[in-house]
């Protein structure tokens, strides 16, 4: 975006998110400003960018979310509309150095590009940079990738810094020996907070559902969607409260047996369990 008239001697303009002046006359004139002159600051055109601003960042707060969604549920997404969102800076931050996979599920590479014809560019684990054109690709939960230790090492030699957490997001693997009649993790419960609301609290600001009395995250898993719960207290209850256990269950109610759980409903009820938990009130003198 370029400078624009405001009043007589500035002008203003969007600077890396922020409303910026310069002045237009004078021994300064060209030079930004290092804050906006008091004349500015209820100036209609400056109002106005900073409307702008706001909605920038919001528009970057959905982009990052979608995308998001579509990693942790491993849909297929169709390539022309990668290309068609890619000149957008906001979708391009937050799709940029995902790891895709195309037609082969083998063939695992950080995305670096995409043209207005559909072709992908990406840097796959050889190194090298290649064009892909298959009609969708999915941007995999990391628990789904193989070798994902080489995956991460690899990227740590490219540098690579993913906006949308993936290749780094905390996983989970679901382990062998479960009861088979098991519904019930206990491994984060009984963190002790102060209240409810301060432990509802935290599961909102981490972005998970609030409903009664459970923290909730709901996740497509395969063919099915499946929502992880942990007890978090009843509703309005003002005393210390401690975390429950986390369970799951189908889209019908159906609380599911823990060997029924697939492996990205298992992962990301085990992340919302341990952020939770990680928040609890330590006592002095206690190991944490």
């Amino acid at each position: 975006m370029g400078w624009l008239s405001a009043g007589d001697g500035y002008e203003v303009a969007l600077v890396d998110g922020r409303v910026a002046a310069r002045a237009t006359s004078g021994r300064a004139a060209g030079r930004q400003l290092k804050s906006l002159p008091r004349a500015l600051r209820d100036h209609p055109e400056v109002d106005r960018l900073r409307r702008f601003a706001e909605w920038l960042d919001r528009h970057a707060t959905a982009c990052v979310a979608q995308v998001d969604s579509w990693m942790v549920s491993s849909l297929p997404v169709p390539t022309g509309l990668l290309a068609r969102v890619w000149p957008d800076e906001a979708w391009q931050s937050a799709l940029r150095d995902l790891a895709v996979v195309g037609d082969d599920p083998d063939e695992v590479g950080f995305l670096r590009g995409a043209t207005e014809d559909g072709e992908l560019r990406v840097v796959n684990l050889d190194g090298e940079t290649v064009r892909l054109s298959p009609r969708t690709v999915t941007l995999p939960h990391p628990v789904l990738l193989p070798d994902l230790d080489d995956i991460r090492e690899f990227a740590a030699e490219l540098g690579i810094v993913q906006r949308v957490k993936q290749i780094h997001r905390a996983t989970w693997q679901r382990p062998e020996d479960l009861d088979p009649k098991a519904r019930e993790i206990r491994e984060f419960a009984g963190g002790s907070f102060r209240s409810r609301f301060a432990l509802a609290a935290r599961a909102s600001s981490l972005g998970y559902r609030v409903s009664g009395g459970y923290a909730t995250s709901r996740v497509r898993d395969g063919d099915r969607t499946v929502e992880a719960a942990v007890w978090i207290g009843e509703p309005y209850w003002e005393d210390t409260v401690e975390t429950g256990g986390l369970t799951w269950q189908d889209m019908d109610g159906r609380a599911l047996l823990l060997r029924e759980v697939g492996p990205v409903a298992w992962s990301e009820g085990m992340r919302m369990a341990a952020a939770l938990y990680a928040g609890r009130t330590i006592e002095e003198g206690k190991n944490a």
